[in-house]
């Protein structure tokens, strides 16, 4: 019986679609195809200690599990719950309604709680843009994708919940957000004011001067001056977020896990300031599946270069691009991908 439900893949800071297909056979052993990685293969074990912790059993036959489209490499242990699903139905342990209408997603323990993923909020667009029913999803991720409107997020905290809520013997009711609300209570919600700073009336006048046009600006002066203390507040003088502008922020902070204990959207303009020796792979990002770095992290709001002659060439050389085109492209043999990275750039020096 084969058994079909909803995925997703994030590359880049976007989206796309996964379908998840289980098939049980005559025959033995448990095959796993479609370009997973390590982690995504060893869901296999998860998923049989999970089975086994609330009463259900792994079949004793041919367990096909197709990822589609095969040409795609997915990674990360998201895949556990949706692949756990279709395993149950197809092994006619139990009979869900509308499994191959939602998309699911979720890690589990041996015990059967599920545990945050990342890049929940561009999985929640594409589910909306797929016309998806909804997004079953471990509940500390509820929040970001209830930024969404129009796609109904039901949130689980162990599988019992999500085999009830397709069994229909468990109602769940869907998160639902007042996402303008929780944008305008959060604006300009900065732990460092510019208004504290005493003094430093010139580089003050400078600094508002940069931040009104976006300009970008480096600061000299001798240590103890207050350089690193005026650029942390220079965030808390530019023009409040858009929604827009937040949403794409967001979004990039989401796809790598890095939003934390937030309501789901940030409000508030990012800084950040990396060590002198980072290098040039972690400003701008990279990897073998492209990851974000501090310049897209930076988007939207502040990259402070604290230092600056400290920074190797190369670092500083690979930012003219970003400065230029306010995005920053990825290469790789199989597969190219855009960051944004449109930030204001503050430097300071001896």
């Amino acid at each position: 019986m084969v058994t079909k439900t909803l995925g997703s893949a994030v590359y880049g800071v976007n989206a796309s679609l996964i379908s998840i297909e289980v098939n049980i056979v005559k025959g033995t052993h448990f095959f796993m195809v479609g370009l997973p990685d390590s982690a995504v293969k060893e869901s296999q074990h998860r998923i049989e200690s999970v089975l086994k912790h609330t009463g259900y059993a792994m079949p004793r036959q041919r367990v096909i599990v197709n990822l589609a489209p095969a040409d795609m490499r997915k990674e990360g242990a998201a895949y556990d719950l949706p692949i756990a699903l279709c395993i149950l139905h197809a092994s006619q342990q139990c009979h869900f309604d509308h499994l191959d209408e939602y998309m699911v997603l979720g890690e589990l323990a041996l015990n059967g709680s599920l545990r945050p993923i990342k890049g929940v909020l561009p999985i929640a667009i594409e589910a909306r843009k797929r016309n998806c029913k909804g997004f079953v999803l471990p509940q500390e991720n509820a929040p970001e994708a209830a930024i969404i409107n129009n796609l109904d997020i039901i949130p689980v905290r162990h599988i019992e919940e999500a085999i009830g809520f397709f069994t229909g013997a468990k109602t769940i009711a869907p998160v639902v957000i007042d996402t303008r609300a929780m944008f305008a209570g959060g604006i300009n919600d900065y732990s460092l004011d510019f208004a504290d700073v005493q003094g430093q009336e010139n580089t003050k006048r400078t600094l508002e001067i940069a931040a009104a046009g976006g300009h970008n600006a480096i600061m000299i002066g001798p240590p103890g001056a207050g350089k690193t203390m005026l650029a942390k507040r220079i965030p808390s003088i530019l023009p409040p977020f858009t929604l827009e502008e937040a949403l794409e922020t967001t979004k990039i902070y989401s796809v790598i896990g890095k939003l934390g204990q937030r309501d789901g959207l940030m409000a508030t303009r990012p800084f950040r300031a990396p060590h002198h020796t980072i290098s040039d792979v972690a400003l701008v990002g990279g990897g073998s599946i492209p990851q974000p770095g501090e310049i897209s992290l930076a988007h939207n709001g502040v990259l402070f270069l604290d230092e600056l002659p400290e920074f190797r060439r190369a670092v500083l050389e690979v930012m003219r691009q970003p400065l230029e085109e306010r995005k920053v492209s990825i290469s790789r043999a199989k597969i190219a991908v855009d960051f944004p990275a449109s930030f204001m750039l503050i430097a300071s020096m001896n």
